[in-house]
């Protein structure tokens, strides 16, 4: 049976070959440290977790929930308007979604026909690509480069292609170049929406997880950008709540009700004991947030400065759970150096090609273990390295 045309331009190459190499090196007797999956490593508040166990116990909570509670949706208003300072009206302008991944996927179906075109960041994360092929639209990519900040330069967008797109994918503080985008930035954003009629969606998930006192800003907090845009929030970064799949869009309100309308025909909505987590979570104590963004500020701090004293240098990130690394001298390629790293240290990292052509040159490295363990990787590479 042969498969649909959506489906061939899919690939996991990348990734399945990281996998497959992981499993030779420990048959090896190698304990591999994986820095490749950005998935937290700790556990949500005990707040958070009491929360949901009540809720659990519940037998009333075990019907389809079909949308969010008013309760969580009351929550993230609230927790916007202090966070971000932004209003969002608590009924047509937010959508819960079974994590921030699933609308990410899922809008294109909305707005992107065969054909169609859409503007997506090279180097990005997966989804947004992925999101645009299985709509069988079509992509025209967006360059982050060093030289212009890792934001996309709008200027250098042919007047042609700006006419023809329909929706424009951005995310900051941003996955896989751990930089962050400014007012400036996103004010132009806005014009150049307005002017060629785009949907702007903005991916938020790394708002929380940023260092030495910066706090990101939220897209929507530019005039005008909720008639342009819209925005994706998750749980899973800020309380550690991956597991659970909540997150969710909020915005511009009819591409929230188009959003909804196509979940609607998919799901049947978040199990209300992970909502009432949710609610626990926006709107109980928020000392582990800050708690969570100080233990990734550590672990930033001892993988960047250890490795930078071996004479692999990259740049500190203000926010976000990664490093974009700079492949070392002597490498051409980000593939052959994270295989090399693998296999001669037993470190896993994931190469940058595997987020867009751009991203060739350098490696993301996940803060995804704790200060021990990245210390181990610090001495593991100046162990098999030699990069002064």
């Amino acid at each position: 049976m042969e498969i649909a045309r959506r489906m061939q331009s899919l690939s996991s190459g990348v990734f399945n070959e990281m996998e497959i190499r992981k499993k030779t090196v420990e048959a090896r007797g190698v304990e591999v440290i994986n820095l490749g999956v950005g998935s937290p490593d700790q556990p949500p508040a005990p707040h958070i977790v009491e929360a949901l166990r009540k809720a659990v116990s519940d037998p009333k909570n075990y019907s389809y929930s079909l949308g969010g509670t008013p309760r969580l949706h009351k929550a993230l208003s609230g927790w916007y308007k202090k966070r971000f300072h932004v209003d969002l009206d608590p009924d047509r302008e937010i959508l819960v979604l079974m994590g921030s991944q699933d609308g990410l996927a899922h809008l294109a179906m909305a707005y992107v026909n065969p054909g169609d075109l859409a503007l997506v960041p090279d180097p990005g994360y997966p989804i947004y690509s992925f999101s645009i092929q299985m709509a069988e639209g079509n992509i025209y990519p967006l360059p982050l480069l060093a030289k212009n900040r890792f934001l996309p330069d709008l200027s250098q967008i042919p007047e042609e292609i700006a006419a023809k797109a329909k929706m424009m994918w951005l995310n900051y503080p941003n996955n896989p170049v751990a930089v962050s985008a400014d007012w400036e930035f996103f004010g132009q954003v806005v014009e150049f929406a307005r002017k060629y009629d785009i949907l702007v969606c903005h991916d938020v998930a790394y708002a929380e997880l940023a260092y030495d006192g910066f706090k990101p800003m939220s897209f929507l907090e530019v005039p005008g950008a909720k008639e342009v845009g819209v925005e994706f929030y998750s749980l899973s970064k800020t309380y550690n709540m991956a597991g659970c799949r909540v997150g969710f869009a909020v915005g511009n309100e009819k591409a929230i009700s188009n959003l909804a309308l196509v979940k609607s025909n998919i799901d049947y909505g978040v199990f209300f004991a992970v909502q009432e987590a949710a609610v626990a979570a926006l709107t109980g104590p928020q000392e582990c947030v800050k708690e969570n963004a100080r233990t990734y500020q550590r672990r930033r701090d001892v993988l960047v400065d250890g490795l930078a004293k071996l004479g692999w240098q990259m740049p500190k990130p203000n926010a976000s759970m990664f490093l974009w690394a700079p492949i070392p001298r002597g490498y051409t390629s980000s593939s052959h150096f994270a295989a090399d790293l693998l296999e001669r240290a037993g470190i896993i990292v994931i190469p940058g090609i595997a987020f867009g052509e751009m991203g060739e040159g350098y490696v993301r490295i996940a803060l995804v273990k704790d200060e021990i363990m990245l210390a181990e990787a610090v001495q593991r590479i100046g162990q098999n390295f030699n990069f002064l």
